[in-house]
């Protein structure tokens, strides 16, 4: 992992301006130091080795004591520049990761006003796992900012700074720690390898955990009727107990590696005690010299050994980066600013929607959805998909509505690439009615309201009497994915929002799949008033 993402450095501004702000802050705590060594040099020799009078002393007492406090506050403002920019980095990253993952699910925010479905995807990342980047994954960004930057900033100048003031007293010391300084570098590279893989298959571990219980409660109810809760239970112990063994290790490995720096280092400055002391005893070096490069000593080691433990505190953050920028990084359709056109006023005959040589392929899988599917359907035509299940029906219909970008081949609206138009123009013009509708916390009439959010009542009473859902009430309220309505009433809901929308062009996915025979008669009566004078691509395994 290297020390600082560039693509931090690229995309948070804000990480620019920190990075400049650790360095100048780092300088001048470097110069602290080096006064702070000088002064208790001068204090302790003046009164032990020339006998000099308490007031003689106090004018280094007092500069001690403002050393001190400039110190203190280096270390304040650094701190508080950290954490505002973390703020600030984590604030952006978070913006742009839920942004990406909206413009991902295949631009189903921009279609969710024709059916409020919310399936699918354009990004490969489960809605888990995005939850767990987006509020976990980013906040661990804060140890990063706050204790690992300021840190490095630090390791990037008092070193040469106090080495640089040792040289001027003491080549020897000098020549010593230049020798044994690089070797702390060295171990860190090497624990960094070994702590790497161990962060990547931890956080893995914990996307895979929250990904696995969002399912679980998802599906809960369904796991409570045919009794497979407890076994659920039972996977998710098992999980967070895989995660629990995951962290240890992590933390293992960070206090073996805190003890090999700390051994390092200490031996290190050993050395240069050792040569101070003999040449202080055969007289080759004075006191007020020897005093400050020993006090320095240590201090052109902290930095680095503290980079080597704070790496550890960041590793988390860094790895959710790394995963953040891949899923920003991931290639999504990039729309042109055409509008679609009016469809209803098409000629008779054109070509509303057209297929011409689509292939379709999904991550994962070793076979295509589609393979060189061609299909056209005209302005005022119904056209019927029919099929086994699995061959690629529903797939035709989420590429037609362009959440599902073709390997190859071309998809048309109007005669015009569907790549090139604006998502939110182009579903303007259509309404969806998906296998699985989504149906959302609020009302029945706010679920049927999502197509013309300024709809009246007459009008959301006319579009469920026209689904035939007139037996609901508008005004039921409805848990987060419509609980409390049956699977045929949901889809009822979602036709009466496709009546509600009044689009030039349907898709229609097994609209009375869930439906019983009485009702499927009513479905169908509305569904012909419904398609009437407009295009309609439907999938339907029922002759009905």
């Amino acid at each position: 992992m290297r020390p600082v993402d560039p693509r931090l450095l690229r995309s948070a501004r804000a990480t620019r301006g920190f990075l400049a702000a650790s360095v100048a802050l780092g300088l001048t705590g470097a110069l602290l130091v080096i006064a702070q060594a000088v002064l208790l040099a001068d204090i302790i020799v003046g009164a032990f080795q020339d006998g000099a009078a308490p007031g003689d002393l106090a004018t280094p007492v007092l500069l001690l004591a403002a050393t001190a406090t400039g110190r203190a506050l280096v270390s304040w403002l650094t701190e508080l520049a950290a954490h505002r920019a973390s703020a600030s980095v984590k604030s952006e990253l978070r913006t742009r990761l839920l942004r990406h993952a909206a413009a991902g699910r295949g631009g189903e925010s921009a279609a969710a006003d024709a059916d409020g479905s919310a399936t699918g995807g354009g990004t490969s990342r489960g809605t888990g796992e995005l939850a767990t980047l987006a509020t976990r994954g980013i906040d661990a960004l804060d140890d990063y900012f706050a204790r690992y930057l300021p840190q490095l900033g630090l390791a990037a100048v008092v070193p040469v700074a106090v080495l640089a003031k040792i040289l001027t007293e003491d080549w020897i010391s000098a020549a010593t720690i230049l020798i044994t300084l690089p070797l702390i570098p060295l171990f860190m590279v090497l624990i960094g390898w070994a702590t790497q893989s161990h962060m990547d298959r931890q956080w893995h571990q914990l996307s895979k955990l929250s990904g696995h219980f969002l399912d679980v409660v998802a599906g809960l109810t369904t796991l409570k009727v045919f009794g497979r809760a407890k076994a659920q239970a039972e996977r998710i112990h098992a999980i967070t107990g895989e995660y629990r063994r995951s962290t240890l290790r992590t933390l293992r490995i960070a206090f073996l590696s805190s003890f090999a720096l700390e051994l390092l280092a200490t031996i290190s400055v050993a050395l240069v005690a050792v040569s101070i002391g003999m040449r202080l005893v055969h007289g080759e070096l004075d006191l007020h010299t020897g005093l400050v490069v020993l006090i320095l000593a240590p201090e052109a080691y902290l930095p680095l050994r503290q980079v080597g433990a704070q790496y550890h505190a960041a590793a988390e953050g860094l790895a959710a980066a790394d995963e953040v920028f891949t899923v920003l990084e991931e290639e999504l359709p990039t729309p042109g600013n055409h509008l679609a056109p009016d469809l209803a006023a098409l000629p008779a005959g054109s070509a509303a929607v057209m297929l011409a040589g689509v292939t379709v392929r999904y991550p994962g899988r070793s076979s295509d959805a589609l393979t060189g599917a061609s299909l056209t359907v005209r302005s005022g035509e119904t056209v019927a998909l029919v099929g086994p299940s699995g061959a690629g029906k529903t797939t035709v219909l989420r590429t037609a509505l362009g959440l599902r970008r073709p390997a190859e081949g071309t998809v048309l609206a109007a005669g015009q690439p569907v790549s090139d138009l604006e998502p939110s123009s182009w579903h303007a013009q259509l309404a969806w009615v998906p296998q699985q509708p989504r149906l959302f916390a609020g009302t029945i009439a706010d679920n049927v309201r999502l197509a013309r959010p300024d709809a009246d009542d007459a009008a959301v009473a006319r579009a469920l009497a026209d689904a035939a859902a007139d037996d609901l009430d508008p005004h039921r309220r409805l848990d987060e994915g419509g609980a409390g309505l049956s699977q045929g009433q949901r889809q009822r809901v979602a036709l009466a929002r496709a009546f509600l929308a009044d689009r030039p062009l349907l898709l229609l996915d097994e609209p009375t799949a869930a439906l019983d025979g009485a009702t499927e008669a009513r479905v169908a009566g509305a569904l012909r008033r419904l398609t009437a004078d407009r295009t309609v691509l439907l999938v339907t395994h029922r002759p009905a």
